[in-house]
């Protein structure tokens, strides 16, 4: 069934809403050849982003091969380096023949082949004989570069969840090298291949590409911009007016609020206050279908709570109740916080855990919206209105 509150996957063209500035900054790194890094919270909109910015790209006129590849399940650099090579290879050719001729010319000497019988089998175009080398890792991080030129075509290569590159048991080397890689080839001029390195685990990418510093000044963060509050009530009125059903401005005022303009989140709630009303829709609609919201999402937000220390708990709590100055001597007794040293492990412990981010003055921010109502509300008993 057709419906105006898409959550189950990108949306594009007439269902895309706001972040017009976002796209044309994209679509003018990208056909500068620059290379670009876009990292926000899980579900904040980057997949839809990136792909109404190659189609505003291509009814301009500008034509690129797009290719995509996920480390979401990748574990091991050499999975890592196949599926890589194997993703890039299907965006510029389809017959076994010619990946087999790609592989032997562009990665001689490697450890990398062209499988016949495990292409059959499984699809994946490039295997790997023997272990990995870090000369393996230099020879497939240049084979863009190489098949831009052989084809003589842009090519445009979205890697997701790339963050989890540090999973593997050596993604340093790989960093690395993919940077090192990165920066011969704009020395090059080299600029008819760009990378979109596309993550939802916040502080995880942080850690990659502000504090280790990796690719510094090869890639270009492209932060996400909120959509605007009158652009997301006009879009759900209008979904609700399609359907019959009205609802007052006022009433999504505070649902853009709670949600912090969270597209996938909205689209949520919206599509069950869709399916709960018939005809006006009252805010006792709404806060049904918020509870119905947090009931599936509880025990992904009970897992987090449960993985926490009792210090980290009080941190979080501490946070929520809006301090900032989390070692001075006040705050420290008054959530046992232990000492400031203590504090500073805790901080870093709810980064790795991607529940708060901080900001570059040190502000802390939970990532997820919807976990902050639930944790202050739920676990915390704190008063909370929609």
């Amino acid at each position: 069934m057709d419906t105006p509150f898409i959550c189950d996957k990108y949306v594009t063209r007439k269902d895309f809403i706001g972040r017009t500035l976002d796209c044309n900054t994209i679509c003018n790194l990208l056909s500068q050849g620059e290379n670009i890094a876009i990292y926000e919270p899980p579900k904040s909109g980057k997949r839809s982003v990136i792909q109404q910015s190659i189609f505003n790209m291509k009814i301009s006129g500008s034509q690129s091969s797009v290719c995509e590849f996920s480390v979401f399940n990748i574990r091991e650099v050499s999975e890592f380096l196949c599926g890589f090579g194997s993703a890039l290879l299907k965006a510029v050719a389809s017959r076994p023949d010619e990946f087999e001729r790609i592989i032997s010319e562009d990665l001689p000497d490697s450890s990398f082949r062209f499988d016949a019988r495990k292409y059959s089998d499984t699809g994946e175009i490039v295997s790997m004989q023997g272990e990995w080398t870090k000369e393996d890792i230099t020879a497939m991080m240049r084979l863009p570069y190489k098949l831009s030129k052989r084809f003589g075509e842009r090519i445009i290569f979205i890697i997701n969840e790339f963050q989890n590159i540090n999973l593997t048991e050596d993604g340093d080397t790989v960093l690395r090298i993919m940077s090192k890689c990165i920066s011969e080839a704009i020395e090059e001029g080299e600029r008819n291949f760009s990378y979109i390195f596309c993550g939802s685990m916040l502080n995880a990418m942080k850690y990659i590409f502000e504090v280790r510093k990796y690719f510094f000044r090869v890639v270009e963060h492209v932060p996400l911009s909120m959509v605007d509050d009158k652009l997301i009530i006009d879009h759900i009125m209008k979904g609700f007016m399609a359907n019959g059903k009205v609802i007052e401005r006022g009433l999504l005022m505070g649902v853009c609020k709670l949600f912090r303009n969270n597209m996938w989140y909205i689209n949520s709630f919206a599509s069950i206050c869709d399916y709960l009303s018939k005809g006006y829709i009252v805010e006792s609609t709404l806060m049904d279908a918020l509870d119905i919201l947090i009931v599936a999402n509880e025990p992904r937000f009970k897992a987090m709570m449960n993985d926490l220390t009792t210090f980290q708990v009080s941190l979080l709590k501490a946070i929520l109740d809006e301090y900032t100055k989390f070692s001075a001597s006040d705050v420290i007794s008054k959530y046992n916080l232990n000492s400031s040293a203590n504090v500073k492990r805790l901080k870093d412990a709810l980064v790795k855990k991607e529940i708060v981010t901080f900001n570059e003055n040190d502000k802390p921010m939970v990532i997820d919206p919807l976990f902050e109502y639930w944790v202050g509300k739920y676990y915390f008993e704190k008063k909370q209105l929609l």
